[in-house]
């Protein structure tokens, strides 16, 4: 199809599944509820999940971000977030008598499990991660002496372990699944009797987002991926969408940010958003792409997601107290009119 004919008639082809994965859903319920039951302000370690409107919602509700628990007041409520921390942080919260809730997604919490197990069995882990980010941090935490980073194919080849009959691959969970399954292949020329997890580290909506829109990619002039910088998940998107055809690809928060040399001679584009963004900021992107003439929009999906985590237990069990104290506390003054 030349450009005359893909121009012919503008159209949206829309990714689903896209927005918020069952971790970052429950990680934002956690600091809205939280903020419900015990009132601002509630202090969060690290940005709750990497989306900049999802923070400045929260801090509009009264959530304080913060980078270290010693920037929280002593005995105050810490929220830890959706990407892990390691033991020692903890430990520090523990120091400073802080009350810690982890928000921690459970696909985060498997790898740091599988963590120690492989520690604890002896293994060396090779860690397939980016330097510097949260998850990476908090999982290498977990095992400072048996892991090692791995940030790249080309990072493999420069690998060495000290027996490589007991080594095994982990990986952060928000990464390009082909470029993980290259940098293991790499190592594995290498390392032979690398081992894998016994389940895969990239979490589900990663690869689901991510198939979709390899899906759509190839019959897009342009592709828009809702979604911040610092969020890995949705730089990946970006990267995925150009390496399986699309002609170009940009990472926007807002719509606002688009440029309309994007949209010049641009028939179809595809829109996607990253797992921590909220589905409000798609649908604004939709409205300018329609006053742009986009208006057919077709939704293109590849799985059904149904998946939902249940929210951290310290917080259960304050909401369940505080219900029972509502419940007794209306008793009872149903009680004291019964006597009236």
């Amino acid at each position: 199809m030349d450009a005359d004919q893909r121009t012919d008639r503008k159209r949206v082809l829309l990714a689903k599944p896209r927005g918020y994965c069952a971790g970052v859903d429950r990680a934002v319920q956690t600091v809205e509820e939280a903020l419900k039951l015990y009132g601002p302000p509630i202090y969060v370690r690290k940005q709750i999940v990497h989306n900049k409107h999802v923070v400045r919602t929260l801090e509009a509700q009264g959530a304080i971000f913060v980078e270290e628990n010693d920037e929280v007041p002593e005995g105050a409520i810490v929220i830890f977030s959706a990407h892990g921390v390691a033991p020692e942080v903890h430990e520090q919260a523990r120091e400073r008598k802080l009350r810690a809730i982890d928000a921690t997604c459970p696909l985060v919490t498997k790898v740091h499990h599988e963590a120690r197990r492989f520690a604890k069995e002896g293994y060396e882990i090779l860690l397939i991660g980016h330097a510097g980010h949260e998850e990476v941090v908090g999982t290498a935490g977990e095992a400072p002496d048996n892991i090692q980073l791995v940030e790249s194919p080309e990072h493999a080849d420069q690998i060495t372990v000290a027996d490589p009959e007991k080594v095994v691959w982990l990986s952060q969970t928000t990464l390009s699944v082909d470029e993980t399954m290259q940098t293991v292949e790499r190592l594995r020329t290498r390392l032979p009797l690398l081992q894998a997890p016994p389940s895969d580290d990239i979490c589900y909506a990663t690869q689901n987002r991510q198939q979709v829109v390899k899906e759509i990619a190839p019959d897009c002039d342009l592709v828009l991926v809702v979604g911040s910088r610092n969020s890995s998940n949705s730089v990946r998107l970006v990267e995925v969408a150009l390496e399986t055809g699309a002609r170009a690809a940009y990472l926007i928060d807002y719509a606002d940010e688009i440029d309309p040399a994007w949209l010049v001679g641009v028939g179809t584009v595809g829109l996607t958003s990253g797992a921590s963004v909220p589905d409000e900021l798609v649908m604004q992107v939709l409205d300018h792409l329609a006053e742009q003439g986009f208006h057919d929009v077709a939704e293109v999906s590849t799985a059904d997601e149904t998946l939902t985590f249940a929210l951290p237990q310290q917080l259960k069990k304050d909401l369940r107290e505080a219900a029972a104290a509502r419940a007794g506390a209306a008793a009872k003054l149903a009680g004291t009119a019964a006597e009236q």
